[in-house]
């Protein structure tokens, strides 16, 4: 599976944890950035995966930021793209359950590395489950 992960500076240390984390677990991951802690803007580096995930580059994505709230209404704002502000590993496996949510956003100031991981882990093991929540996810569009 191919990733795409972006952070501004806030959440470069985790994003850069997680780039790792996911390379040794297989994942082909395609790094947008931010590349050190000099402050950064969010949208800088969530429209770019957001956008990949949206032009089919990439078949999900991993965005971080301070409160996970910036990169995740970044990158809802394209075409196609479902981003799921997840904090736990119960909601990012329910994220992809009920919603095919295709991008992950993650709070770094407010998750441990190790939520984190498992949190990616639920992520992109977990499949949409379709019945019910098709025509609901097919409604997220207008």
């Amino acid at each position: 599976m191919k990733i795409a992960i972006g952070s501004d500076h806030a959440g470069f240390q985790l994003k850069e944890t997680l780039r790792t984390y996911l390379h040794n677990k297989g994942f082909d991951v395609k790094d947008f950035g931010t590349f050190s802690e000099e402050r950064a803007d969010y949208p800088d580096f969530a429209h770019p995966v957001a956008s990949a995930v949206e032009h089919n580059e990439v078949d999900m994505g991993v965005l971080v930021c301070g409160s996970g709230n910036g990169v995740n209404m970044s990158a809802n704002r394209h075409h196609g793209v479902r981003s799921a502000l997840c904090w736990t590993e119960e909601i990012a496996k329910l994220a992809r359950q009920h919603n095919d949510a295709n991008i992950i956003a993650l709070p770094a100031r407010f998750i441990s590395i190790e939520e984190a991981e498992k949190c990616v882990d639920a992520f992109f093991s977990t499949s949409f489950e379709g019945g019910r929540h098709t025509d609901r996810v097919k409604k997220i569009e207008g």
